[in-house]
């Protein structure tokens, strides 16, 4: 009778330890189910989500479906569990260890958003209107209230926000990436400033910026930026108008149709520079950092004048008769 409950005992045992490695298995397996969705998804995982709500989310988002073996996990993988907030893009190649894995990382899904040189400041505000997973907090705010927001101590901030790419993470504010742009361009400006060329006529790192905003509408040239630079300190210190279209433009506002005529730059405005002295009174633009470092650096010339070349790029000239000539190749170019 012992005997033969000695055999139960131990076939119990048997039972039980194959139920057991059976289990376990069946765990092992859920980890390596492959997503089930074909496209990528942005998970996000709120502060205070447990483990039971994170699989309840996956399965509601279409992404790994429920199972009864997936709780388990906890007591086999610990370190799978461990949680961070944040968003995660979690990619159809993925298994739910993968994403698991993903999540208590912490390493959140970045977006980015490429604020480009030469934009206005309304131009950024429509790019950043349609930002994904961007918090629109700027919207319905006057430009006053958006650079106080920003810790701007100025009522425009036309061209004090430097164009790069910025990356973010969802839930991330216009306003926050605005404040990085600013705060990108105050160190930007301040560095180029104390290393500015002591003999230019600009009186201070605002003036710096104005004529950086000049430099980047009238080239994108690179090699060029310094020479459109010292045609514009040369025309100062001679005390000529810098006569330069950019400024017309801006000054036209909306009643710009994309052609400049001769009327428009007799019509006097605070940013026309055909009637002006001096510098416009704001920047025109977001400079780039080559155009702010140009502005402070410009190169020794002896030119007053420059005109497209047709070519893509500018023919420079020293006195008006040098420059009338290539204005009329130009034309020349233009009707070819």
């Amino acid at each position: 009778m012992l005997k033969k409950l000695m055999m139960v005992v131990v076939l119990l045992g048997v039972v039980a330890a194959g139920a057991l490695g059976w289990a376990y298995q069946q765990v092992k397996l859920s980890l390596e189910q492959p997503v089930v969705n074909t496209e990528d998804a942005l998970l996000t995982v709120k502060a205070g989500t447990s483990y039971r709500g994170l699989l309840n989310q996956l399965d509601q988002q279409g992404i790994v479906p429920a199972s009864e073996w997936t709780r388990w996990i906890p007591r086999l993988e610990p370190e799978l569990v461990q949680l961070k907030t944040g968003s995660y893009l979690v990619s159809a190649e993925m298994n739910l260890r993968d994403v698991l894995a993903l999540v208590a990382s912490g390493r959140e899904q970045q977006f980015a958003i490429t604020l480009v040189e030469g934009d206005r400041f309304v131009d950024w505000l429509a790019q950043l209107s349609e930002a994904p997973h961007v918090i629109h907090e700027a919207e319905g705010m006057s430009e006053a209230d958006i650079a106080k927001a920003i810790g701007a101590d100025v009522d425009k901030l036309e061209g004090y926000l430097l164009p790069e790419t910025y990356h973010y993470t969802v839930g991330t504010s216009d306003l926050d990436l605005l404040k990085r742009a600013y705060q990108d361009m105050i160190a930007l400006l301040d560095e180029a400033w104390q290393t500015r060329d002591k003999d230019i006529p600009l009186d201070n790192p605002y003036e710096a910026l104005i004529m950086a905003s000049i430099i980047e509408k009238e080239t994108a040239v690179d090699d060029e930026r310094t020479m459109v630079s010292s045609v514009f300190m040369n025309r100062l210190n001679k005390g000529m108008r810098l006569q330069t279209d950019p400024t017309v433009i801006y000054g036209m506002g909306d009643k710009y149709d994309g052609n400049i005529r001769k009327r428009d730059l007799r019509t006097p405005t605070p940013y026309n520079t055909y009637t002006i002295w001096g510098l416009p009174p704001t920047p025109i633009a977001m400079p780039s950092k080559a155009s702010v470092l140009a502005a402070v650096n410009p190169v020794d010339t002896g030119y007053y004048y420059f005109v497209a070349d047709g070519k893509g790029g500018h023919k420079f000239s020293k006195t008006l008769t040098e420059h009338n000539r290539a204005v009329r190749a130009y034309l020349r170019t233009l009707r070819k």
